[in-house]
């Protein structure tokens, strides 16, 4: 049934916003160098590796490392980075990996490669077992304002309480988080 529904909802997701970005496209490539689609290594389910499409708001010279470990991450950003980044506008092609069935609609943010603390203690609890998500419990509970520790915490909760209901409820609060631009730390 999750597998339908992310289906079915990222399809349609696309073609109401596939105007948009193509649009954000064309201003990424006219404001910055480099390629509009940034291809970002993450773990997924089981620690596997994968490729997470996103739209490019970094500069091209920018260190492969989670924005919260850089010194002065707005230093890197790319003219349109600051509000794709406030408007998570910069997560639209991660529809394309719900897609290809490498991510959900809902579930834990996939770590970076080299997010060892998160993935450990994810691993630890079972949560690698899940297929991240574009959103999740931690996402509406926080996001970037959150230590690993209590991020993994809010993942462990999904894990156990995960329902379809649950998923509905986390995208409802995710679209009101997004549209009020909380929990975003750049």
């Amino acid at each position: 049934m999750k597998r339908i529904f992310d289906i079915a909802a990222a399809l349609a997701a696309l073609c109401i916003f596939f105007v948009p970005m193509l649009f954000l496209s064309l201003l990424i490539k006219c404001t910055s160098q480099g390629p509009v689609i940034y291809w970002s290594d993450r773990i997924g389910r089981n620690n596997g590796m994968f490729r997470m499409l996103k739209f490019r708001t970094m500069r091209i010279d920018t260190p492969a490392m989670a924005t919260h470990l850089m010194r002065n991450p707005d230093d890197y950003l790319t003219p349109l980075g600051k509000f794709l980044r406030k408007s998570s506008l910069d997560e639209l092609p991660q529809l394309f990996n719900v897609l290809a069935g490498n991510m959900s609609l809902v579930g834990p943010r996939p770590a970076l490669y080299n997010q060892e603390d998160l993935i450990a203690l994810r691993t630890q609890k079972g949560i690698h077992k899940l297929l991240p998500g574009i959103t999740g419990w931690a996402q509406i509970n926080g996001r970037d304002e959150l230590s690993i520790p209590v991020k993994v915490a809010h993942d462990e909760y999904y894990l156990n309480h995960r329902s379809f209901g649950f998923d509905l409820m986390i995208l409802w609060k995710t679209v009101i988080n997004v549209v009020k631009k909380e929990g975003v730390a750049h």
